[in-house]
């Protein structure tokens, strides 16, 4: 336990790193494209468009809820997902990508999820403030419930940090976990409720419940539900899924501090 006070304590002492190395790792990612950082809010808008036009239009899929029309829906929790899908892909190469930075100098190797987790926040927001701008035209507006929609944030960083550290080191012992995970993901987007509401389908009760269990479900929904006016967070089954959540999440969350605690200084040896 002292080890991962310690390292969620070292993410608060290196934010301004953190900060700064993830605004150049952007530029350095799109420093050689004609359209440079706007592919960072291109994608995720073409991605949108997609599944709007698959999901929504050709397959012709009615109102998730009473009263709230598919596309702001749809659009509230693919923000959230894409976030945590890259986000999580990333983190999770963020070792392995860095051996050179780690080798050479005396680096918080922990602060490396961490610098993914930041620099995908610019998309986040962008696709967050496009989905209001979606709620407005769909006459929904602002009120009360929007407050918990900072909770779910913070829900959606903790979890994104607790499966970077684990992730991060896994790759670095197993080759193969990044791309594990990205056929875990392809999987996730289906069981997650990002396109369709499982919730009010025909599936069986006992399946719903499993799926509800889901922490990426509980992210999403939860700042749908802020979002779109619908339910709070001590409502049941809410309140059951929050204690779910947050074990999960502290579990990763001890696990991976422990593996890189373990490795660390192996870790320019391992990859």
């Amino acid at each position: 336990m002292n080890t991962m006070f310690q390292i969620v304590k070292d993410q608060f002492l290196n934010f301004k790193i953190i900060r700064r190395m993830a605004k150049y790792d952007d530029r350095a990612t799109y420093q050689s494209h004609y359209l440079g950082l706007a592919w960072e809010f291109l994608n995720p808008l073409i991605q949108i468009g997609i599944y709007y036009l698959v999901f929504g239009v050709a397959l012709k899929r009615g109102d998730p809820e009473p009263g709230i029309p598919y596309l702001p829906w749809m659009v509230t929790g693919i923000a959230a997902w894409l976030y945590m899908n890259k986000t999580t892909l990333d983190a999770s190469r963020s070792i392995y990508q860095q051996v050179g930075l780690v080798s050479k100098m005396k680096f918080p190797v922990s602060v490396l999820p961490s610098i993914k987790i930041y620099g995908n926040l610019y998309s986040f927001w962008t696709m967050v403030l496009f989905s209001i701008i979606l709620m407005f035209t769909n006459h929904i507006y602002i009120s009360i419930s929007w407050i918990q929609f900072g909770y779910y944030f913070i829900c959606m960083i903790a979890l994104m940090y607790a499966l970077g550290i684990f992730n991060s080191t896994v790759s670095v012992l197993i080759r193969d976990w990044h791309i594990t995970l990205q056929s875990i993901f392809r999987m996730l987007f289906y069981l997650s409720g990002v396109i369709f509401n499982f919730t009010t389908s025909q599936f069986p009760e006992k399946l719903k419940r499993i799926l509800e269990l889901n922490p990426f479900y509980y992210v999403i929904n939860g700042m749908r539900e802020s979002l779109l006016n619908k339910g709070w967070i001590w409502q049941q089954p809410t309140l059951d899924m929050t204690v779910v959540f947050w074990l999960f999440v502290l579990v990763m969350l001890i696990l991976g501090t422990y593996l890189h605690n373990k490795f660390r200084s192996n870790f320019v040896d391992l990859i």
